[in-house]
């Protein structure tokens, strides 16, 4: 879960690493390093923490680097050993001619370290990537030519990796593998570059080469020779990115989060697009190849994703067994790869990942295609590797989600899946017509309710002052939007620290209902419909243990202003489409509280974006 960039060309090396791993933040952001070309020998410099302490030393060494224009850079969420100097990228080897930057996981480091260390290597770190940089500098020393020594060292490696090295002895080359994580090179003229996402590059060019596993990429300033393990040459698939610089930019909002819950409107605008014509028209999915016949050999369908995908999920559960009637199951991918399960052929697998390159996940995905089951993406990037493996395709359309805590995937998740049950309940012939009719109708809507929320944030953020210094926070709801608690409290775990929980209503009362006191938040999500008045004494029964009572509802009750200290009112919506309403304002609690704290919103501690390794 960590950022690589490498550069080869004319210009100033030194500022296109920082400027590129600047735009890899969300991926982690514990210590940097970068490994510069200068004319005897390599430079490396390293800092511990955020990326503007690597700056400073480099504005201490500007004159040992200023005409260097080939180098690699690296911006580590920790994994093996502790985030410090020493511990952070590049790694070298023993006469520190070699430098290497990892973003992964190498599973039989441990043996591959003893075996080296008997060859005379000498470990100065405790991560598992310095065991490559030894490694491949033997290989270097058997054959001269650091491609081979690449392609030979990773035969020998077990796990996630996307690896880019120089050699002091290449004065005008760079070398970059990749297998299970993700790895692009971007074409220039007379320049190219190597990073593991988009936003690294984007501004400087918008054609690139994806990588695919165990395929070794060779650079100099003026050629590039994609290979396979084999050292047979490939054919390059030049692609046209998707994306343009202004999309990184906060664009006058504080933080990238509140940029991007504002965006949430256009967002499920752009999903709709082309997929909904009119409440009366099927609904279109170009990219899923679910045909009748298939969905009437189904026996059932299971979705895999991890943390706000997992949410969404739950939710697409619960929609796609009213709208189906076909059981659903839902598990995180990373309990999924660990235990036998019976995805066969009659089986639906649908992942769901915002950057398509989620380590279990994927593993999952590989695992069910394996058995031959239909696979089916939901993803915000349709360029990733998930994608790569779908039999069929949902782009949830967006954009670039530069703070690590999702808020516009998620929702461009739930929309998702909402046309995705419909389109499968239109084939079937699932459910009422006028019920389609109306579901589609109202969910064109939604992006007008959004905001007309965001553009009346005040009692949010009154309500966030308010509870801003609790220590602990209770979210509680019913039937569909239990997973809107789950989703909501999450959202103020990962940015102000606060530990929060959800609880479907009706099991608070069979245990935690034990920590309620005076001091204890409890947010009910109060929307109307089948549950309401379960709920409703669910959080009356909160209320008789002194609990300080909030309500998130579209409800208009006036009996609600005794029972609780402060009500959230949001547009009314029927319940079946409530969640993509619900979470908008917990999204915004959760921004307003951090922000209130002085926390580090977009780039909250031992979080990282894009989860690339198990």
């Amino acid at each position: 879960m960590c950022g690589i960039v490498g550069y080869i060309g004319d210009r100033p090396v030194a500022d296109i690493l920082i400027d590129g791993l600047h735009q890899l933040e969300y991926r982690g952001y514990d210590s940097a390093g970068i490994a510069v070309k200068c004319e005897d020998k390599l430079h490396i410099y390293k800092a511990e923490g955020k990326l503007d302490n690597l700056s400073s030393v480099l504005m201490q060494h500007k004159s040992e680097y200023q005409n260097a224009t080939m180098g690699i850079g690296h911006i580590r969420w920790a994994t093996h050993g502790a985030p410090t100097v020493v511990n952070a990228h590049p790694h070298t080897c023993n006469c520190g001619n070699l430098a290497i930057v990892h973003n992964g996981i190498i599973e039989n480091y441990k043996e591959l370290r003893e075996k080296l260390e008997k060859q005379g290597a000498i470990f100065r770190t405790q991560t598992d990537t310095e065991t490559v940089a030894h490694l491949i500098a033997y290989k270097y020393a058997e054959t001269k030519d650091l491609t081979k020594a690449v392609q030979l060292a990773t035969k020998e490696i077990e796990g996630a990796y996307a690896l880019c090295v120089i050699h002091n002895e290449e004065k005008d080359k760079i070398v970059a593998t990749k297998r299970n994580a993700p790895l692009l090179v971007g074409i220039g003229e007379g320049e190219y570059f190597v990073a593991s996402d988009v936003p690294a590059i984007i501004k400087y060019t918008k054609k690139a080469v994806y990588l695919e596993d165990n395929q070794i990429v060779t650079l100099t300033k003026n050629n590039i020779v994609l290979t396979d393990e084999c050292g047979q040459e490939l054919f390059l698939k030049i692609e046209t990115l998707p994306w343009e610089p202004v999309a990184l930019s906060k664009m006058g909002y504080k933080h990238f989060m509140l940029k991007e819950i504002h965006e949430q409107p256009d967002v499920i605008r752009n999903i709709l697009v082309g997929k909904i014509h009119t409440s009366e028209e099927p609904i279109i999915l170009n990219e899923v190849k679910l045909t009748n016949d298939t969905l009437k050999n189904l026996n059932r369908i299971q979705i895999i994703a991890c943390g706000t995908s997992l949410h969404a999920a739950m939710i697409g559960k619960y929609i796609i067994e009213n709208f189906c009637g076909i059981a659903v199951d839902v598990e995180a991918s990373s309990e999924y790869i660990y235990r036998k399960n019976v995805t066969d052929s009659k089986t639906l697998v649908i992942g769901v990942s915002q950057s398509g390159e989620t380590a279990d996940t994927l593993t999952a995905i590989k695992q069910a295609k394996a058995k031959g089951s239909h696979i089916l993406i939901i993803t915000n990037r349709p360029d990733s590797a998930m994608a790569r493996e779908a039999d069929s395709l949902i782009p949830v359309s967006a954009g670039i989600e530069v703070s690590v805590a999702a808020t516009k995937s998620y929702v461009a998740q739930l929309v998702s899946f909402y046309l995705l049950a419909m389109y499968m309940a239109e084939i079937k012939g699932s459910l009422d017509e006028s019920v389609l009719t109306s579901l589609k109708s109202d969910l064109t809507k939604i992006p007008q309710k959004i905001e007309q929320m965001l553009s009346h944030k005040e009692q949010i953020q009154s309500c966030a002052r308010l509870y801003a210094n609790t220590k602990d926070f209770i979210y509680i709801a019913r039937g569909i939007n239990y997973p809107t608690a789950l989703e909501g409290a999450l959202k103020l775990k990962e940015i102000s620290y606060i530990n929060a929980t959800g609880y479907p209503a009706g099991e608070l009362k069979h245990g935690p209902i034990a920590m309620l006191d005076e001091s204890m938040p409890v947010l009910s999500i109060l929307m109307k419909g089948s549950v309401y008045e379960k709920l409703l004494s669910n959080s009356e029964e909160a209320k008789a243990r002194n609990a300080r009572m909030i309500a998130l509802t579209n409800s208009k009750d006036e009996k609600l202003k005794d029972l609780f200290e402060y009500i959230i009112e949001v547009p009314d919506v029927q319940e079946l489409l409530s969640p993509i309403i619900a979470i908008v304002p917990l999204q915004l609690i959760a921004y307003y509280i951090a922000e209130y704290l002085g926390k580090d919103v977009d780039q909250p501690r031992n979080l990282a974006k894009s989860v690339t390794v198990e």
